[in-house]
């Protein structure tokens, strides 16, 4: 029996079921964020609108990673123990190596040439306690899915809670360095306090990662 005369006599007899409704099912409409200026990072109010936890986290996340995958970030996590240096991500000039505590090696260390604060005359860069990521927090070539689940993991974070995550990212000097990086550099996206906001809304929503297809 065709299915629209089987409808039809089920509706006679007032047995009409859903399954007979041929209209199709409208798709859950995507949430669109508003803009935001080159160089700025969105509130986390932004994101208000995406209901599902999961969802919203890892949208904050992708956010909070235009300042995780900013060279004036990245260039201090990298994979092969070589710091990099510029918006290109150059190798150190001069050759420098992570060293055994991620201070740089004897008669090279890192407190060496950075100071606690920037040298603008010399063009050095400098800010409270100079030093690399431990090798196991590299994530300079990776997606924001593989940071997220690095960030979350206490064997690659430093052996930090999320609450200490987001105290980090609200407070530690070196990392506000970032956004104030000192002679021909620019700036990581928006400020300290904004990317402290999306991490910790990050948290409160769950802490979800983003599809490992991701990108900013």
């Amino acid at each position: 029996m065709q299915p629209l005369l089987l409808c039809s006599l089920l509706a006679g007899a007032g047995l009409l079921a859903a399954a007979c409704d041929s209209r199709p099912a409208e798709a859950p409409r995507p949430v669109v964020l508003p803009p935001v200026a080159p160089g700025e990072l969105r509130s986390p109010e932004a994101f208000a609108a995406i209901r599902d936890d999961d969802a919203r986290a890892a949208s904050l996340f992708l956010e909070a990673s235009k300042v995780l995958l900013h060279p004036r970030c990245v260039n201090c996590h990298p994979h092969d123990g070589v710091p990099r240096q510029g918006d290109a991500g150059e190798r150190h000039s001069p050759p420098a190596e992570r060293g055994p505590n991620d201070r740089g090696v004897a008669a090279m260390e890192c407190t060496s040439c950075h100071q606690a604060q920037n040298l603008e005359l010399a063009r050095v860069p400098g800010a409270p306690g100079w030093h690399l990521a431990p090798a196991e927090m590299a994530w300079l070539g990776r997606s924001p899915a593989a940071i997220c689940a690095q960030i979350k993991d206490p064997a690659r974070n430093g052996k930090k809670t999320l609450a200490q995550i987001v105290e980090h990212s609200n407070r530690d000097e070196l990392v506000a360095w970032g956004w104030a990086p000192g002679h021909g550099r620019t700036k990581a996206p928006g400020s300290q306090a904004a990317f402290g906001a999306l991490v910790d809304a990050w948290v409160k929503a769950g802490a979800a990662c983003p599809p490992e297809e991701s990108r900013p």
